[in-house]
């Protein structure tokens, strides 16, 4: 499989005792987040269609409405995307365990992508068009780009329907003209982009993962219902070819028939004509005895 280029922390004192996930979870009753459907659905949308054909799936993480601790200098500061993605790190934390949140100094591999699913409230700081205060923690904007450096950045917003995707050039994000509505992400061979349809029933516009050329990469629902369909027409086939085998064994049933009744027709008329000639040699006998016919026409 195909390795990309990765962020990682320096490293760090070993006599230097920092917190991991376990000291670090995402429950935060303070903060509980935004509890709507959608920011339900579309991160679930993301992670299931979020297939690398270049990375195994075990070395690949999604993390939706988690905590991110992205400052080994203050280990309780964190943010909470909507959804990321990270490659190179396992599925599971110490290939055991459900991650509780993400520390990016105990991983040491940074969000290779970040998602926000704007609100009305938040969309200013999301695009980094209200910059930190003074004495504050930073926005989610500049974590993002400057301490963890993630190489791509989308926002989407439900209420305009719009995707807007900004890309690490140097130290700064650039905003990414769309290819045919698309971002295009070569380091995992995939495409980020808008898809009109119904998921989980709801009939919206949605953003999903395809592959580069453009082709939806199906989600575990789609898999179920193509592999049903896929079944639904095998056994067609099957019922059509037993069909077509019944009328074909049906045929030779009928030519057979029709050979042993035209082999009888023949017999019977091999047998007529021996009785016609019986009957024809009697006649002449018995006229040839009355004299009737001479012996020599015989």
């Amino acid at each position: 499989m195909t390795n990309i280029s990765v962020q990682h922390e320096p490293s760090l004192p070993a006599k230097e005792t920092l917190p991991t996930m376990y000291d670090l979870p995402s429950e935060n009753p303070e903060e509980p987040g935004l509890s709507d459907v959608f920011h339900d659905f579309q991160p679930e949308l993301l992670r299931q269609t979020f297939q690398p054909r270049n990375w195994y799936p075990d070395k690949l993480f999604c993390g939706t409405d988690m905590n991110l601790y992205y400052d080994v200098k203050h280990p309780k500061w964190y943010k909470r995307p909507d959804w990321f993605a990270v490659v190179g790190v396992p599925s599971f934390y110490e290939q055991r365990d459900m991650r509780l949140s993400y520390v990016v100094w105990d991983e040491k591999i940074n969000p290779l992508m970040v998602v926000e699913l704007l609100s009305p409230g938040t969309e200013d700081e999301d695009l980094g068009e209200k910059p930190g205060e003074p004495g504050k923690l930073p926005t989610k904007w500049e974590v993002y780009e400057s301490i963890l450096k993630v190489p791509y950045y989308v926002t989407f917003s439900r209420y305009t329907n719009e995707m807007k995707a900004f890309h690490l050039v140097g130290d700064r994000y650039q905003k990414v003209e769309l290819n045919e509505g698309r971002l295009l992400v070569p380091e995992i061979e995939l495409s980020l982009g808008l898809w009109q349809g119904s998921y989980n029933r709801i009939d919206r516009l949605w953003l999903r993962w395809m592959t580069l050329e453009g082709d939806l990469i199906p989600t575990l629902e789609e898999k179920e219902a193509a592999a049903k369909e896929e079944a639904a027409v095998a056994k067609q086939r099957a019922t059509n070819a037993e069909q077509e085998a019944a009328v074909a064994k049906q045929r030779a049933t009928n030519a057979e028939q029709r050979a042993i009744n035209a082999e009888q027709e023949a017999a019977a008329a091999k047998q007529q004509a021996t009785e016609a000639k019986k009957q024809s040699d009697r006649l002449v006998a018995k006229l040839r005895e009355l004299g009737i016919i001479p012996d020599e026409l015989s």
